[in-house]
């Protein structure tokens, strides 16, 4: 398919006469078209689609039908009959009446091409581009970033199913692309172990009998990738993606152990950054968040926040594997917002975020103060007087007192558990041993000694004292509590577009439906902006509302847990 560009034309004086008909209050396409006006160029995805062949429907015009699909919810058989059929659709995307739309078989080929260029950026940029030209997007300000599982394409499997399932999907790619060499070398009982899913087969209930099945399927899966890699196979299959993910899978389950194939141990298994789950999801990872344990990826949301004026608008929308820690987002999220001129003043996140050196990092290179809570030092487990905060640091002569006195001349430069470049400081034992305090300043019962571990520059130091007491302060609680919003922004993505699950499998096509849900809210939220709908309060029961001050909900539920 090929595309010629065309410029975003009028939208027709007919459909612009019967939508104001029909509409007289308006809907949210008529207002957000008639606000934001073409968010789209066709130009935008010129690099998408080939200069000559047959000609393409609009792309611009898809990615305005794919956001409004997701403000929604429609399935494409459903957003596509709403560009034949409907009145306020025709209007935002400037049709005739009588335009008969596309096959809605189309949608899903254009989120093939935006997902093999991280397209689903530029929808989402072409919406913020629009609402900055309006005023409705002020930078400098402050931001809010939070995340949230998101639950895999593919159903939760068992161990048993999924090593027959990815067996099943194996052979079955074989038997598309060799039939005859497979017919060869598949063994009977293979056509009945494996010609239908393993949900529809009854596996045993004991355990022993169950160990048994894995391993006659661990056996089979080993002979065919043998076969697969043997001197006669045809040397294509191996580059099968289905074959792949079996040797993958099979790797992280069996092992041979004199000649005989067995299951790996637990701690046998490779890491859970490098397991697969499902063979029809193979980017799925294994997340574990406090209670809460999912297959499936992680998605980041960063929105405005604090402005009276103006909607809350995501500016940012970032997607990962369910390994990846929070921690780790912290720098793309900036660099991402950098690149659209978003960057706040202010970035307000939860504890899972903000290390003294992400903190430090994002003040240096771009200029945000990120704001969350800081984890206490934990390098001693000192409490009470003998914290860290208690020791005085002479950076000049590179010693330490501690309140007791006590000097420390022990300066050594290392590397700390995570890489980072710290200074342990070490007191002399023979000082520390007699000290009547000692049981209070080190938590080891066979401690003989404090030791310390610094920052090796003294303005990280000095600076993340510094954050970690205004923390303390009523005044910074009461900021922080701004942050809390983005839950409802999650919230809101969750019940409104199916943020929960993901409606594609990969990580490509699960990031670009997140894109898309990321455009989706903010149409939703400039058209209540425009419309005058006033920001929901937060939803209290009647007896949450009874709760004691002093008992926080966080508190008891953890109690109960």
């Amino acid at each position: 398919m090929s595309m010629q560009p065309k410029g975003p034309g009028a939208i027709p004086a007919e459909t612009v006469r019967v939508a104001r008909a029909a509409f007289p209050k308006g809907s949210l396409a008529i207002r957000v078209r008639d606000e934001l006006g073409p968010m789209f160029r066709d130009e935008d995805f010129s690099d998408l689609f080939a200069s000559r062949g047959r000609p393409a429907w609009s792309p611009a015009g898809l990615a305005l039908v794919s956001v409004l699909q997701f403000v929604e919810g429609l399935t494409d058989r459903q957003a596509a009959e709403a560009v034949r059929a409907r009145i306020d659709f025709k209007y935002a995307l400037g049709l005739q009446l009588d335009d008969p739309g596309f096959d809605f078989s189309v949608l899903s080929e254009f989120r093939d091409r935006l997902a093999g260029a991280d397209g689903g950026r530029r929808v989402l940029d072409g919406v913020l581009a629009a609402a900055r030209e309006k005023g409705l997007l002020k930078s400098a300000g402050r931001a809010r970033t939070d995340a949230t599982h998101v639950l895999s394409a593919a159903r939760d499997l068992c161990w048993l199913e999924q090593v027959a399932e990815t067996l099943r999907a194996a052979l079955n790619a074989l038997a598309q692309a060799a039939p005859e060499w497979l017919s060869e070398i598949a063994e009977p009982d293979w056509f009945r172990h494996y010609a239908t899913r393993a949900e529809d087969s009854r596996f045993p209930k004991a355990r022993a009998k169950r160990d048994e099945v894995g391993l006659r399927i661990g056996r089979d899966g080993t002979h065919l990738l043998e076969a697969v890699f043997g001197v006669g196979a045809p040397a294509a299959l191996r580059s099968l993606d289905e074959v792949e993910v079996l040797r993958q899978v099979w790797v992280q389950h069996f092992h041979r152990v004199d000649g005989e194939v067995k299951r790996r141990g637990p701690k046998d298994r490779p890491p859970g950054a490098a397991r697969l789950v499902s063979p029809y999801d193979p980017d799925a990872r294994v997340g574990v968040k406090r209670a809460t344990m999912w297959d499936g990826y992680k998605v980041h949301l960063t929105e405005t926040c604090g402005e009276i004026n103006a909607p809350n608008l995501i500016t940012n929308v970032a997607t990962t594997v369910a390994t990846v820690a929070d921690s780790a987002m912290n720098e793309e999220i900036h660099t991402s917002l950098a690149v659209r001129d978003c960057l706040p003043a202010e970035h307000w996140v939860d504890a899972g975020y903000p290390t003294a050196a992400h903190v430090l990092a994002a003040r240096d290179r771009h200029g945000v103060e990120l704001r969350g809570p800081l984890v206490k030092n934990t390098s001693s487990q000192a409490k009470g007087a003998f914290t860290l905060d208690a020791f005085t640091v002479d950076w000049k002569t590179q010693q330490v007192t501690c309140p007791g006195g006590v000097t420390a001349t022990d300066w050594y430069p290392r590397n700390d558990s995570k890489g980072l470049p710290v200074i342990r400081v070490r007191f002399p034992a023979s000082r520390c041993g007699p000290c009547p305090h000692l049981r209070d300043c080190v938590s080891s019962a066979t401690g003989r000694r404090r030791e310390l571990m610094l920052r090796q520059q003294q303005t990280e130091h000095d600076a993340i004292r510094s954050i970690r007491a205004e923390q303390q302060n009523d005044a910074w609680k009461e900021r922080y509590k701004i942050r809390a919003g983005v839950e409802g922004t999650i919230s809101q993505a969750v019940g409104r577009c199916g943020l929960r699950r993901s409606r594609y499998r990969g990580l490509a096509k699960t990031s670009l439906q997140h894109q898309f849900t990321g455009a989706a809210i903010n149409f939703a939220r400039i058209d209540a902006h425009l419309a005058g709908t006033p920001r929901a309060r937060t939803r209290t029961s009647h007896f949450a509302a009874l709760c004691p001050a002093e008992l926080t909900l966080d508190g008891a539920q953890a109690g109960a847990e």
